[in-house]
């Protein structure tokens, strides 16, 4: 797998489209800071550590509101062919501030409107809205 933070936001993605209350992704430390700022905003109920065939993974729970998925658009920025780093006033605000950018910063996964808060740029790994 190249890309695993896409990968698991594409299982995000493709279970709230068919309905799903759990979807499953391998588990990496990454991803767990990525879900943590997804819980943190309220994208996400939350996901708890499992185990798959032996291996590590995270049990997602998806959030909806009225039957309708509380993530309407997600989009990875930065990709592994290209990484997309940005200084702290060069983070982008999604749709006037009702979405969320996820930023890796050197002070760990935040989301921008904390990454505004401590004055550090980084690499923006996805949005969310």
């Amino acid at each position: 797998m190249n890309d695993p933070i896409g990968d698991m936001l594409t299982r995000i993605r493709n279970g709230q489209m068919r309905g799903k209350s759990v979807v499953s992704t391998p588990a990496s430390k990454l991803r767990g800071w990525v879900l943590d700022v997804l819980a943190d905003e309220g994208y996400i109920r939350g996901y708890e550590s499992s185990e798959e065939n032996g291996h590590p993974a995270f049990e997602i729970s998806l959030k909806y509101y009225e039957g309708t998925p509380v993530i309407r658009e997600v989009k990875r920025v930065s990709k592994p062919g290209r990484r997309v780093y940005m200084s702290v006033n060069d983070i982008p605000v999604v749709r006037q501030g009702l979405g969320v950018s996820i930023v890796s910063t050197p002070k760990g996964v935040m989301s921008d409107a904390s990454a505004r808060a401590n004055n550090v740029g980084g690499e923006v790994l996805c949005t969310v809205f």
